[in-house]
């Protein structure tokens, strides 16, 4: 083992022991190193990290790519430093941090129920009562596609009509409340996944067909698959429709309710943050500017408030 890969691992588990999880960021570490090795360079240098981190398929001009690889680096570096001075840190300004957040697809009410009628066409049966579920859990609670894939059946308590979701994609969990209806769907695919696997062969809630956990790998091509069986298209130029936008279809409806219910929404979008699982509220509030609707509600809404104060 090389002195590098050594460092780089006893760095991981101390950060690990910390509460970081560091699942990609480790993954990306360690293809640093093996990166190194192969050169058979014994130290970070910047021209070596700069070098790894723009040599990457995903995207090859993608420079806010490159340069969360290069973070990771250079967070190392940092660390590496204080052991061994002759390690250099990667500058933070030779890549672009400049992010366009590409806006969602969303979803009308009508094309979830086409993507949960084109679920039902899924064999076996078993796959596509759990494709069917898993639309509509997400349609409905706004869940990360990855919260609901791992929820696990001591997380469902239908009884008291909540979900918990624990160890979210920042390390925090909570809890989600279920209308009666999504309550009422869940148990009914609960009783028909126990009919179909009366031995538990996973602890997840939702299961494949054979009666393990899904498996992330498939989720788009099947989607992909129900999408084109409903008949969605995203608009000429836009990206197509992931099984995610239904998160930000359940986000921007809530918004709009709010609006045209009269709410007070600045009011509630930290209780939207919450429920969502944001860490920062900008992640919340990026709706308003990302969807032409929302920001022409808000702007209506400033004008009305502005006209009051103005008024003897």
């Amino acid at each position: 083992m090389s002195a590098l890969r050594a460092r780089a691992e006893e760095y991981l588990a101390m950060r690990r022991t910390l509460g970081f999880r560091l699942i990609t960021q480790g993954g990306h570490l360690m293809s640093f190193v093996r990166f190194c090795e192969e050169r058979g360079a014994d130290r970070v240098t910047a021209d070596l990290a700069l070098e790894w981190a723009t040599r990457t398929t995903r995207g090859s001009g993608d420079e806010v790519y490159q340069a969360r690889r290069l973070d990771v680096v250079r967070i190392f570096a940092r660390h590496l430093q204080a052991l061994d001075r002759a390690t250099e840190v990667p500058p933070e300004d030779v890549l672009t941090r400049r992010y366009r957040r590409i806006p969602p697809y969303l979803y009308c009410p009508e094309e979830v129920a086409a993507l949960m009628s084109a679920a039902e066409g899924l064999a076996p049966a078993m796959r596509a009562a759990t494709w069917r579920t898993l639309i509509g859990l997400l349609a409905v609670t706004g869940m990360r596609q990855g919260e609901a894939c791992c929820l696990l059946r001591d997380d469902v308590d239908l009884d008291a009509e909540t979900l918990v979701i624990a160890d979210s994609k920042f390390g925090k969990s909570r809890l989600v409340f279920l209308h009666p209806t999504a309550a009422a769907a869940l148990r009914a695919y609960e009783q028909a996944r126990d009919r179909t696997f009366p031995e538990p062969e996973a602890a997840t809630f939702l299961v494949n067909s054979r009666g393990g956990p899904l498996d992330g790998h498939n989720i788009a091509h099947t989607f992909a698959v129900l999408v084109a069986a409903a008949g969605i298209q995203a608009p000429p130029g836009r990206r197509a429709p992931r099984l995610h936008d239904l998160r930000h279809a359940f986000t921007v409806a809530t918004m709009l309710d709010w609006y045209r219910d009269g709410e007070d929404v600045q009011a509630r979008l930290p209780l939207l943050s919450t429920w969502l699982g944001h860490v920062d509220p900008k992640s919340t509030y990026w709706y308003l500017q990302a969807v032409p609707e929302l920001l022409a509600l808000a702007a209506s809404r400033l004008e009305g408030q502005a006209q009051g104060r103005a008024a003897p």
